[in-house]
Parts: C-alpha cells; sequence; structure tokens
C-alpha cells in the first residue's frame, strides 16, 4: 500500500504539470487559428470601404458571385446602409440574404470595427470582419469549417500528446519503485 501511496504522490505532480502545458500548448495553437482566420475579411473589409469612402459604388466592391455560407468556402461580401438595410449581398443561406446581428453594426458604429464569429444556422460557422464607412458598413465572412477541423486536429493530438506523457512518466516512476524495492532486498 505504501508503494503506491509513494508512486500516485510521484506521479500526481507530473500529471497536472502535463495536463497544464499540453492545455496551454492547445489554446496558444488553437487561439492563432481562430484569429487567423480574420486575416482575409479584414484587408478585404477595410479596402471596401476605403473604396465605398473614395466613391466607388456598392456594386464595384460586391462580388457579382453568389456564395450558399451553407457550403462554400469562399469569401463572401455585404454592405449595409447606415441603418443597417442590406444594399448589396454576394452572401445567401438557402437562396436567400442572411440576417446578420445589427447589434454588431451598433458596435461597430462607435468602434469602427467589430470581428464577431457568426452562427446564422446551427452547423453554419462563420468569422467575420465589419468595417464602418461613411454611408454604412462593409461585412465579410467566410467559413470557420476547415479551421474548426485543424482546431480539433490539434486539440486530439495534444490529448495523445497528454497521453502518452502520463504513460511514460507512470511507467518511469513504477520502474523507479521497483528497482528500489529489489535494492532494498
Amino acid at each position: 500500500m505504501k508503494t503506491i501511496f509513494q508512486i500516485i504522490k510521484g506521479w500526481l505532480p507530473l500529471a497536472i504539470a502535463t495536463a497544464g502545458l499540453c492545455g496551454l500548448a492547445y489554446l496558444t495553437v488553437q487561439q492563432s487559428l481562430r484569429m487567423g482566420a480574420n486575416d482575409p475579411q479584414v484587408q478585404m473589409a477595410e479596402n471596401a470601404a476605403s473604396a465605398l469612402n473614395d466613391g466607388a459604388s456598392v456594386d464595384a466592391v460586391v462580388p457579382s458571385t453568389d456564395v450558399e455560407i451553407t457550403n462554400s468556402l469562399a469569401t463572401f461580401v455585404i454592405v449595409f446602409d447606415d441603418s443597417g438595410k442590406v444594399l448589396a449581398s454576394s452572401a445567401s443561406l438557402h437562396g436567400a440574404v442572411p440576417s446578420y446581428p445589427l447589434g454588431v453594426l451598433d458596435y461597430t458604429r462607435q468602434k469602427g470595427q467589430d470581428r464577431v464569429t457568426w452562427q446564422p444556422e446551427v452547423g453554419v460557422r462563420m468569422a467575420t470582419v465589419v468595417v464602418r464607412y461613411d454611408n454604412g458598413f462593409v461585412l465579410v465572412g467566410r467559413s470557420l469549417r476547415e479551421v474548426e477541423k485543424r482546431e480539433s486536429q490539434v486539440e486530439q493530438l495534444s490529448g495523445l500528446a497528454m497521453l502518452v506523457i502520463w504513460t511514460a512518466t507512470l511507467f518511469v516512476i513504477v520502474l523507479g519503485e521497483l528497482i528500489d524495492r529489489k535494492k532494498a532486498i
């Protein structure tokens, strides 16, 4: 009984430290993946807002290709007027322009830009960036499907690494106890 207690006493701090480090590694990579998912949208939204402020037409900044957001990885653009009414959109959800939360536009009105994970329906998650321009808002978004697959892979690898380290450290501690016990005989 004393040996089991010694093994647990020696192994538990290592297991806790390993869990913390694997969790920290996962969180760091996950956040890097998720924040990077906004990069193309930031550029496109800022460029479109700048073009609109310089006199470009809404049609000039919204792609003519329709993006069905339930199954496409393509970026899409929606331009709103100052009241939140859609002026033009390259996004569709089951053939209609998707409804975006107006609270995001209110926040953007005050802050100039907002980055939001938007889920218009179950299973459809978008990384969106909204930028204010003189007469309204430009929203650019794209699917998080591939990013979330990568996040899941990182989570699995972190969990596997933790289990392997737990097993290896437990094995070494048990082996050490057995060697010490043999020496004592």
